[in-house]
């Protein structure tokens, strides 16, 4: 998951280093093209739910990076279920996972790389103390015997995004991948190739949509997350 995630991440950022480099405002060529749609969804939606237009700065970057690098992680789904473990396995490597976004681990770390950005900005612009004050006076008020239930229900909201944020780009992307090993597994033989072959097309063609949807909406609640840590109670 490690590696997977990793080397899909410097393949994200080399894209779209080269994308910027070679932007021109000439006639833009298909790359180009591809890059600036996709930068313009981003900037519209983080335009939409982030007021702030210097946090937009850095929230609009950020959520066009998810959506680049979960969407080709994402993709690494068509590729033939044992492909890269076989090859894996003819170097010792044994228990290869190729998709990133269906290990548990790897969505939540992402999310948890969410949360700790959205703490970064409580901090930020809130300033620590009114950060604290807020944990301890929202969401039911500043009477001293609500500080307790206020907070309580502060880590329970910061848990609940958080492992529901992770959870369902792994359960979506896990369901998907046990789809295509299920096809795989009642299509084995030389009579039902052709059956396998065209139901595995089928449930492909359908996963593009999934692939495409789990990539939009990590990267739009990662932008509602951020915007709400801007929020003052």
């Amino acid at each position: 998951t490690l590696f997977f995630s990793i080397g899909l991440g410097v393949v994200t950022l080399l894209l779209l280093m080269k994308a910027a480099s070679k932007a021109t405002s000439g006639v833009p060529g298909r790359f180009q093209a591809a890059v600036e749609i996709l930068v313009e969804m981003v900037a519209d939606q983080a335009k939409g739910i982030v007021h702030s237009a210097e946090s937009r700065k850095f929230v609009a970057p950020v959520a066009l990076t998810v959506f680049f690098w979960i969407f080709l992680m994402n993709s690494m789904d068509f590729l033939p279920v044992d492909l890269l473990p076989r090859i894996g396995e003819m170097f010792g490597l044994h228990y290869m996972r190729v998709v990133p976004t269906a290990d548990l681990n790897g969505t939540l770390g992402m999310s948890i790389g969410v949360l700790l950005i959205c703490l970064y900005y409580n901090i930020k612009i809130k300033g620590f103390g009114g950060w604290v004050h807020e944990l301890f006076t929202a969401p039911f008020g500043s009477h001293p015997l609500l500080y307790p239930i206020n907070f309580l229900m502060q880590m329970i909201e910061f848990l609940a995004k958080t492992v529901s944020h992770g959870m369902r780009l792994f359960g979506n992307m896990y369901a998907g991948e046990l789809v295509f090993m299920l096809i795989a597994g009642l299509f084995m033989s030389w009579v039902t190739f052709v059956p396998g072959v065209i139901f595995n097309s089928v449930w492909a063609i359908f996963h593009i949509l999934i692939i495409l949807l789990q990539a939009f909406i990590f990267m739009v609640l990662t932008v509602v997350y951020l915007a709400m840590a801007h929020e003052h109670h």
